[in-house]
């Protein structure tokens, strides 16, 4: 068989790969983002990496770039249409919908999930063609507090990451008692711009849409268009203030902001974003909505829903663009050099009984001379190494070396297991 390039096998362009020591940040990033969903009741769910197409044109939106642009699909053998998930809430409520979970307890639904997602996107610096997220989904409730609640979760995982500069934008769609008025106007104004054929063909699609549109051209031409607040029913102005008093209340400072409507077609009421303006042009590090008619459009009965994403990419970016240098543990603790084979199958059996006991413990494998060993003992991070020889093993002894002062100190091979657990305590 002939032996390819190594170039053959470099990434796909538009994705990474995530490889230690960066592996250690992106880890301890991802566990602080869910840390506060466990805290607040949420369970975690895991959906397949691939759906059927329509499960996303029809919740996403086919009006939305996600769809009409973005989507890697493929047809099986059986000519079944699949698409590689987009996005996350779709596969989640399809997933809590077919195990028929909102019959199974009390409302709402709280679920967590984390997982690699795909857009056929141009790359560029925080947008790959694969990416990381954390999302929370509050499924079957409609009540201002649980938005307020997501919210403020989020908030929180930033806090705890130590991240300063992350901003939160607020903005109320309606609901379909008072967004047809919105819309009707909204159109009137847009036919009046000068656009683009594929943008006036969204106005009649879906004209939130455009508002949605990063283009600078497009962007100045939007600066008298009409505002959802001016548009909505009393029902959606009440619960928009509730949502904004509960997060004020939890000290979460936000901007309002009249043209945040997101990419994604199934948002109603609240929408909101985390952007860090460390980040250039792609700002948003995170967001989310209330998405009550969803569940409907699947084919469900009507649960009203809100849940967000956030980036663990862009999270990672954030930080770096503030300095902020997270405080990893190191991945070992105990490093074992044994010195003949007599020291081999004892520290090897040491290095077992730590594990066993919790500590994180490595071993010199491949039979290196002390010198080399010691180097590697050094680069693992570890507090301690652990060194033995024949003389040593003859006198019931291991050597216990600080790698920080360089102190060393013999301690009997009965005992070692409980001394280094002592000491790392």
């Amino acid at each position: 068989m002939k032996t390819l390039p190594v170039s053959t096998f470099s990434a796909p362009k538009g994705t990474y790969d995530l490889l230690p020591p960066d592996s250690a940040a992106f880890l301890a990033v991802r566990e602080a983002l869910a840390a506060p969903l466990r805290g607040a009741g949420y369970g975690y769910v895991e959906t397949p990496g691939f759906e059927h197409v329509e499960l996303f044109s029809r919740g996403v939106g086919e009006s939305t770039d996600i769809v009409t642009k973005e989507m890697y699909t493929l047809t099986t053998k059986g000519g079944t249409r699949l698409a590689l998930r987009p996005e996350g809430t779709a596969s989640v409520l399809r997933a809590a919908l077919q195990a028929s979970l909102h019959r199974a307890g009390s409302l709402p639904v709280k679920l967590w999930y984390s997982g690699t997602y795909y857009r056929y996107e141009r790359p560029q610096a925080g947008r790959y063609r694969h990416f990381s997220q954390i999302g929370a989904e509050a499924i079957g409730t409609e009540d201002p507090a649980l938005d307020a609640e997501l919210i403020i979760l989020a908030a929180d995982a930033y806090r705890s990451l130590g991240l300063t500069g992350v901003r939160l934008l607020l903005n109320s769609l309606g609901d379909r008692e008072c967004r047809p008025a919105y819309r009707a106007a909204l159109q009137e104004f847009l036919r009046g711009l000068d656009l683009d054929e594929d943008t006036r063909a969204r106005i009649e699609i879906n004209p939130l849409r455009v508002l949605d549109d990063k283009r600078e051209s497009v962007r100045r031409q939007l600066a008298g268009a009409p505002a959802m607040s001016d548009h909505l029913c009393q029902a959606c102005k009440e619960y928009h203030e509730q949502v904004r008093d509960l997060i004020s209340g939890a000290g979460v400072a936000f901007t309002d902001d009249e043209r945040l409507v997101r990419g994604l077609d199934y948002y109603t009421r609240t929408t909101f974003e985390f952007v860090h303006d460390g980040l250039g042009s792609q700002s948003a590090v995170g967001g989310g909505g209330r998405y009550d008619g969803l569940s409907e459009m699947l084919g469900g009965p009507a649960l009203p829903s809100v849940g967000w994403a956030v980036g663990v990419d862009r999270t990672l970016l954030a930080l770096r663009a503030e300095g902020v240098v997270q405080d990893l543990p190191s991945p070992t603790d105990v490093f074992a050099v044994p010195l003949g084979d007599e020291a081999r199958r004892e520290l090897f059996a040491m290095v077992t009984a730590l594990r066993r006991a919790g500590v994180a413990a490595d071993f010199a494998y491949g039979g290196r001379g002390v010198k080399s060993a010691m180097k590697s003992a050094n680069r693992s991070g570890a507090r301690y190494a652990v060194v033995a020889g024949d003389r040593d093993l003859a006198e019931g002894v291991v050597q216990v070396k600080d790698l920080g002062s360089g102190e060393q100190s013999p301690v009997p091979l009965t005992a070692v297991v409980d001394d280094l657990r002592r000491r790392l305590a």
